[in-house]
């Protein structure tokens, strides 16, 4: 039967694992975005990856999009309103096309009735 122990392969009074067991961290950098709303993230990367580290990061607190030059943060995006069916065909079409196809439908429907 189980002794009830929660953890198995360990003994009583082992500590956590330390960079001994794990082997040394790789060398990190830090690399400063700020956001329109002049919130600064901080994410850490390796220092190889450091030269290609991405030209934007998106802020943590707002959402915004952040980048490397404090004085000139990248601009929001600019979010489009919800728009239904129709309102994608009155991009397309005039109210005298819509006229015209409307016509052209009742037409249709009055000869297969009356035909």
């Amino acid at each position: 039967m189980a002794s009830g122990s929660a953890i198995r392969g360990s003994r009583v009074g082992a500590g956590p694992m330390g960079e001994a067991e794990r082997g040394d961290t790789a060398p990190r950098i830090w690399v400063s975005y700020w956001c329109a709303n002049g919130h600064e993230t901080r994410p850490s990367f390796a220092e190889e990856a450091a030269l290609e580290a991405p030209v934007t990061w998106d802020c943590p607190r707002c959402g915004f999009p952040a980048g490397q030059d404090q004085e000139n943060p990248p601009s929001p995006s600019k979010n489009e309103p919800y728009k239904t069916h129709l309102a994608y065909v009155k991009e397309r079409r005039s109210d005298e096309d819509g006229a015209a196809i409307l016509d052209e439908a009742l037409a249709a429907l009055r000869a297969k009735r009356g035909g």
